[in-house]
């Protein structure tokens, strides 16, 4: 590890990439081929070196969130599929077509405004609502919105490949919630087979999520977006999965200091610890500007030569406390400290202990932590 770096990082580990797409593969329909979801810099794990391994395990599909993304993965994947998600300002049309990405259309009115500004025919996939009330043409009644789409694929500027939608509650047991996610399937798949029955039978419908792909994967489906479960983390913690994960993200610190506090003192801003007893205390080198929640303050833990330390007081821009008492003897300055990853600590136990999910702890952090690719 270079000296530079020995203060916060996160280790990305490729190898548990590699588990993990590969288990996921198993399980997909012989025909669904695996869309990787890459948006928001791969979770936070980093594009460059996540893309360049899933290349490397035969994936040649990749789902982002904006344009910006979408030419970063095209830079680092010049021959692959790259497909934006959502909205992307109609006047960068141009920049769509150039580098052949795959545009989701989601209103009428945005098909028109694109090739307005299109100089090109651009690819593109229909997002149909279908229950998640964010985006795309309402599907609740299937000849009403095969009537709204019929006009797109007489616009030329437009070349229509395929249909998709996002379910609400796919990771959910609840059996209304598998009622709720049945009901959103048969409506895209009522509006593709209403098109085709139209003369316009797309090459590709994709509805199926990481928790989809797992628990009712659809032989339809010509595309799965594999989004956490890529990662190592489950879409809904702490509802397991029929499959094996490994976290794919390790993030460490290192300890700067130990001492001792005495009964009274207090540790931190708020004074919100006060010691009723001597505690060995140690400052470990990250903090919510690293991207480790503030709201973890008093709630949190890290792991100190395998054990684990309680956070003391309030977490800080660039430092936090632990108590390190049981393990004094054993811990000094320079000691490395594990706050999540592939231990006994992850990143869905550490986010249901403030009220979130694994997503926003990887996505969250920041760009000023290193990422340290490990095979």
């Amino acid at each position: 590890m270079k000296k530079v770096l020995h203060r916060a990082w996160a280790e990305i580990d490729l190898s548990a990439l590699a588990h993990n797409v590969e288990s996921v593969k198993k399980v997909l329909p012989q025909n669904t081929q695996f869309m990787a979801v890459v948006k928001a810099n791969a979770y936070g794990h980093g594009d460059e070196a996540v893309c360049k391994k899933l290349l490397e395990l035969g994936v040649s599909w990749f789902a982002v969130s904006n344009l910006e993304e979408a030419l970063s993965v095209r830079k680092i994947c010049p021959n692959a599929e790259v497909f934006i998600l959502g909205y992307t300002p109609p006047e960068c049309a141009a920049d769509i077509a150039k580098y052949n990405i795959i545009q989701g259309v989601m209103s009428a009115s945005y098909a028109k405004e694109l090739c307005a500004n299109a100089n090109a025919p651009i690819r593109c996939h229909i997002k149909l609502d279908t229950g998640m009330g964010r985006i795309g043409f309402q599907s609740k009644h299937t000849d009403a919105c095969v009537n709204e789409l019929l006009p797109l694929f007489d616009m030329e500027m437009l070349s229509i490949e395929g249909i998709y939608t996002h379910f609400a509650v796919a990771d959910s047991e609840i059996p209304c919630d598998i009622e709720y996610t049945q009901m959103q399937e048969k409506r895209i798949f009522d509006v593709y087979d209403r098109l085709a029955e139209c003369g316009h039978k797309l090459q590709h419908i994709h509805c199926m999520n990481s928790a989809a792909s797992i628990v009712r994967p659809n032989e339809r489906c010509t595309l799965a977006r594999i989004g956490i479960i890529m990662y190592g983390l489950l879409p809904n913690y702490p509802v397991e999965l029929p499959i094996e994960l490994k976290p794919v993200m390790t993030f460490k610190s290192v300890i700067s200091q130990v001492k001792d506090v005495f009964d009274g003192d207090c540790i931190s801003y708020g004074r919100t610890y006060t010691a009723s007893e001597t505690r060995k205390v140690a400052t470990v080198t990250v903090g919510y500007a690293d991207g480790y929640a503030r709201l973890l303050s008093g709630k949190g833990y890290a792991l100190v030569h395998g054990k684990k330390c309680p956070i003391l007081g309030r977490v800080c821009m660039d430092q936090l406390m632990l108590d390190v008492t049981e393990i004094s003897e054993l811990v000094q300055s320079g000691d490395e400290v594990t706050l999540f990853g592939n231990c006994e600590i992850t990143a869905d136990k550490l986010a249901s202990l403030y009220g979130t999910i694994g997503y926003e702890i990887v996505c969250g952090i920041s760009k000023r932590v290193p990422r340290i690719v490990i095979e």
